[in-house]
């Protein structure tokens, strides 16, 4: 069976644009939670925390006038980020050839694509303003347009698909293009996730349902805090992480080394509820464990886990008994930690970001903390490497994902250097 590897790596994130600000932010265990500042929450929004892109200008990487009116910032977050996955990949676009550009895939996980301009033209259309709307809010506002708008900037003929399945759409995304690789149908995948879903309407949705926390809107550092018996809800956050997935043997022909493998990928579904986990945990574990048989890895193998560590009183202490399904008496020993923590939750963009910090902390020889961790919750009682980052070569880990309608997604990844 054919392998497939990652050969480059490329982020926008509340720590700033690049892997370098994001690894560096991991390892130091930082906060990029922030005041909300894009616009004035109102009584309707009594979370006042994001996670935000700080200073990101989505007009300034637009090119062309009228785009810079028609598009979600999501957009050039992933354009960036895709640049520099690129680069790292070693990819000279200029010398491409029609055929190369056609051997180029890209599927992308995204759980509101350009929600953030759908949502501004239909304010505009309900409130009486239609002069002030676009014609441009439906084929830029939904989600299919974001692997579109990658493709046609840099001229992509392979498939160009977007996978929407709530919080686990990157991880799915991801998987399905280990699938494509596998097989020999695909050489060079562009994947990942972008999410940039803090709006008014989605805050007001979520605070309705009670799923943010309101008691850290002074203090915005603390406000993510999962495993912690204080913990209130996730933390909207926004971003873009992307990764360059080739059949191995295509990268050596270029000469590229590969970052790391991904190896295995496994997906369930409870059945049971829109919003909630199944009590037992259940089938949480079973994707965990189809993504290790699917990858040939003994639970054993395992020296990491990322979390999916929504800071939410369900899902955390769900996530933590699947893992001790999974792995028995072992999962008192191994070191799992959640990157929401420090970034929040980027919706559809969650897996590719736990992937991205498995990889960096794989690429530069640590495991990054589950900062916050100071009144553990006893039902969530594992090893999440409280506070401080720590020192470790990862030699193979488990990235977990947990979504509404009931979704498990699991990626393992191996390291290849």
């Amino acid at each position: 069976m054919r392998k497939a590897v990652v050969t480059g790596i490329g982020c926008v994130t509340p720590f700033g644009v690049g892997v370098k600000k994001f690894s560096d932010g991991l390892q130091n265990g930082r906060s990029g939670i922030r005041k909300i500042e894009k616009f004035e929450p109102d009584e309707l929004i009594n979370c006042h925390v994001v996670g935000d892109v700080p200073d990101f200008d989505h007009e300034k990487y637009i090119e062309n006038r009228l785009d810079k009116k028609r598009l979600s910032p999501v957009v050039p977050m992933t354009w960036l980020s895709v640049e520099e996955a690129l680069q790292s990949a070693h990819y000279d676009l200029d010398s491409f050839t029609e055929d190369d550009l056609r051997g180029i895939d890209v599927m992308i996980g995204t759980a509101g694509g350009g929600i953030e301009f759908g949502e501004q033209q239909y304010e505009h259309y309900f409130t009486g303003n239609i002069d002030r709307a676009n014609p441009y809010a439906i084929p830029s506002g939904i989600v299919g347009m974001l692997p579109s708008e990658i493709s046609i900037r840099y001229g992509f003929r392979g498939l160009s698909h977007a996978f929407s399945n709530g919080c686990t759409s990157s991880t799915d995304a991801i998987g399905y293009a280990l699938d494509r690789i596998r097989s020999g149908r695909s050489k060079q995948i562009i994947t990942g996730g972008a999410d940039a879903c803090i709006t008014r309407g989605l805050m007001a949705g979520y605070c309705f349902m009670r799923a943010m926390p309101t008691s850290f809107n002074d203090t915005p550092e603390n406000a993510s805090r999962p495993f912690n018996i204080d913990r209130e809800g996730f933390v909207l956050s926004e971003g873009a992480w992307i990764l360059v997935l080739e059949d191995e043997e295509y990268a050596q022909q270029r000469g590229v080394k590969p970052i790391a493998e991904i190896a295995g990928y496994g997906s369930t579904c409870d059945a049971y509820h829109r919003v909630q986990i199944k009590g037992d945990a259940v089938e949480s574990a079973r994707s965990v464990e189809l993504a290790l048989a699917d990858a040939g890895t003994d639970k054993d193998e395992v020296d990491y886990v990322n979390l999916h560590g929504t800071s939410t009183k369900l899902n955390d202490k769900l996530e933590t008994l699947a893992m001790k399904r999974v792995f028995g008496e072992r999962a008192y020993d191994i070191p799992m930690s959640a990157t929401k923590s420090m970034l929040g939750h980027p919706q559809g963009a969650s897996g590719a970001m736990g992937l991205l910090a498995t990889i960096a902390g794989m690429k530069d020889g640590f495991i990054h903390p589950t900062i916050n961790y100071e009144n553990p919750d006893p039902e969530c009682d594992l090893h999440y490497v409280p506070n401080e980052s720590i020192e470790k070569e990862i030699t193979t880990a488990v990235c977990n994902c947990i979504g509404f309608g009931s979704k498990n997604s699991a990626l393992v990844v191996r390291r290849e250097y």
